[in-house]
């Protein structure tokens, strides 16, 4: 039977937990003010000029299918973004409801462009002759609703000519590594630190008929690569940069995402040892970087 899973969570840490949780397949994650029907209570609802990330603690409620399945996607989105489990959470019963069709429900198909769609598997592509990634909420982070998700399928779609070498950098499903494949990519790989988001993108690269390369990040990388996109998160971008230059051949394109707009500097000085960084591309309060890399002396 359905439960939810209720914890609180500081600020900084709370709408980044939100995302990962429904990415990896929560049926559903609610936010609010933690301090709610006390004296503390801060009444904002989103309304124009309101800035939620100054409730100080959040209460986040995660519906998942069972106790352990909740659990497990809370360890697991915690560990994704560096976080640790919140101590103080507790747990509520739902009636039991088709809560498949609900969830899938809330996932209809996204168009990115002109020529390419992120479409879930139980949906008729809107346009069967575009290019259509077929791709459903689960065990990794990507289905191409998130901003920062949304800001690299648009920057493939005008990077990719046909041809390239892309790395996608903590692949998560495998959703951008997948869309570069069928932009017209010749080789694709995909880099991550979870070995089920691993398995997650070789699945859904098979799905969708892309021959790609999904590694661990421990394993060595011997590449230099056309494009490289990354969609982590700001600190471990940071602490990747000499890295990512290395796997970016000379006058190669990257982009990196999971920034908020007030960390973009702080990440394009990162990279400005070794790229000519780009003004930043904002959606919804997330950033992509883009840069080109200049060739070693």
């Amino acid at each position: 039977m359905p439960v939810v899973l209720v914890v609180e969570t500081d600020a900084r840490y709370a709408e980044a937990l939100s995302d990962r949780l429904v990415e990896l397949g929560a049926f559903s994650v609610e936010m609010e003010d933690a301090s709610a029907g006390t004296p503390q209570e801060q009444a904002l609802y989103g309304e124009p000029g309101a800035d939620l990330r100054s409730w100080s603690r959040w209460r986040l409620r995660l519906m998942a299918a069972d106790e352990p399945s909740a659990k497990s996607l809370l360890e697991r989105a915690c560990a994704s973004i560096g976080y640790p489990v919140p101590s103080t959470t507790s747990m509520e019963s739902l009636e039991d409801l088709d809560w498949v069709r609900r969830t899938q429900a809330q996932f209809a198909p996204i168009r990115v462009s002109n020529r390419l769609w992120v479409v879930p598997s139980w949906h008729r592509p809107p346009e069967p002759s575009a290019i259509n990634v077929i791709l459903d909420p689960g065990r990794a982070f990507g289905t191409g609703s998130h901003p920062t998700t949304l800001l690299c399928l648009e920057w493939l779609d005008r990077e990719v000519r046909g041809g390239e070498t892309v790395l996608d950098y903590g692949c998560g499903s495998g959703i951008l590594a997948i869309a570069a494949g069928k932009l017209g990519a010749a080789r694709v790989l995909g880099v991550d630190i979870d070995e089920q988001a691993l398995q997650s993108a070789r699945d859904n690269a098979e799905r969708n008929s892309v021959r790609g390369e999904f590694r661990h990040a421990e394993a060595l990388l011997e590449v230099k690569a056309d494009i490289v996109v990354a969609n982590i998160l700001a600190s471990p971008l940071i602490l990747l940069a000499p890295a990512i230059a290395r796997f970016t051949r000379p006058a190669g394109r990257l982009a990196l995402s999971g920034v908020l707009s007030d960390q973009f500097e702080e990440v394009a000085e990162a990279y400005s040892a070794w790229f000519d960084v780009e003004p930043a591309a904002e959606m919804q309060g997330w950033v992509r970087i883009s840069a080109t890399r200049r060739n070693e002396a």
